[in-house]
């Protein structure tokens, strides 16, 4: 048997079991069929790079096979598989003595999450721009994202092609600005949304972020005018499952960057400015020096930022 894929090795656990199942039962699966042998990688937790890659297909690609076939714990199907009563998963009762509220984290403790977001889903590397450093006569607060980020085609051309675009002027890097909230609902929805606005001018993509979104009818209503309006887009976090966070509302990428808010905020903050200089860098050298930027974390220390005992 040849060697193949973890969507493939997920597609295949999935046809012959007839099931849904969780990232973790479809790995032990494999071992026990000896499908673990035939899969190209060498990482350290393979069921979590397992699951990042099936979510990264359902939310990217319009033709996925795959389907989410329950929550908490999160189970996979084929959307070709019907569920009845013989396949369904069991009923598991979560360990309620390991949870948290959404009052029980800070802002900054979400950086983690949407470092590993934006590193997996969007293949950007971030950096945090810690705004205490800036020039408070500035206004820094209404000027500065908390994290901003850069994506490079370095990884995804071929070196030639990118040597070519690097000679006609055109890389085809995508900045992106990010303004992280811990809720967003209808009684802060205005000043987040314009306080995103008003960081972000200088972006292509720019995001408001939050680990909690309103769900109630008028604030999404509201929310997708502003969006569709001002071009940027909502990541909805999830903190109890980080590779389940998905784009709400994608931004609209614009093509030009502001290079006169570019240079306020270089001479205003040294973080951003340093974020500036090692995207030049990089790209001159054309080899990505990741630890520059912020550090993804593996997804089950992620995980333990927000588990707490109650």
């Amino acid at each position: 048997m040849s060697k193949f894929g973890f969507l493939e090795l997920a597609h295949k656990i999935l046809q012959e079991e007839n099931k849904p199942l969780s990232v973790e039962e479809m790995w032990q699966l494999a071992i026990q069929k000896g499908y673990d042998t035939l899969l190209g990688s060498n990482g350290k937790t393979p069921e979590r790079t397992l699951g990042a890659r099936i979510y990264v297909d359902m939310q990217s690609n319009v033709d996925s096979v795959f389907s989410k076939a329950s929550t908490r714990p999160t189970r996979f199907s084929l959307k070709n598989i019907k569920i009845t009563e013989n396949n369904s998963p069991p009923l598991i009762f979560m360990n309620s003595s390991k949870s948290v509220s959404k009052n029980d984290f800070l802002e900054k403790d979400l950086h983690p999450l949407l470092s590993y977001f934006a590193s997996i889903h969007l293949k950007v590397y971030t950096k945090t721009i810690r705004h205490h450093t800036s020039d408070k006569k500035e206004f820094g607060e209404w000027v500065h994202p908390d994290i901003v980020g850069c994506y490079f085609p370095l990884e995804d051309w071929q070196a030639d092609v990118f040597e070519l675009s690097t000679v006609v002027g055109n890389t085809s890097l995508r900045f992106y600005s990010f303004e992280l909230k811990r809720e967003l609902n209808l009684s802060n929805l205005r000043e987040s949304f314009f306080q995103t606005v008003s960081n972000s001018s200088w972006a292509n993509e720019s995001y408001l972020v939050a680990a909690h979104v309103s769900t109630n009818e008028d604030f999404r209503d509201e929310l997708r005018r502003l969006s569709t309006s001002f071009g940027i887009g909502v990541i909805a976090l999830d903190i109890q499952e980080p590779d389940a966070s998905e784009i709400i509302y994608p931004a609209l990428r614009k093509d030009n960057l502001d290079w006169d808010m570019l240079n306020k905020l270089s001479g205003m903050n040294n973080d951003f400015k340093g974020f500036l200089k090692r995207i030049k860098n990089d790209v001159q050298s054309k080899e990505i020096r990741k630890e520059w930027y912020d550090k993804v974390l593996p997804i089950d220390d992620i995980i333990s930022l927000f588990s707490k005992d109650i």
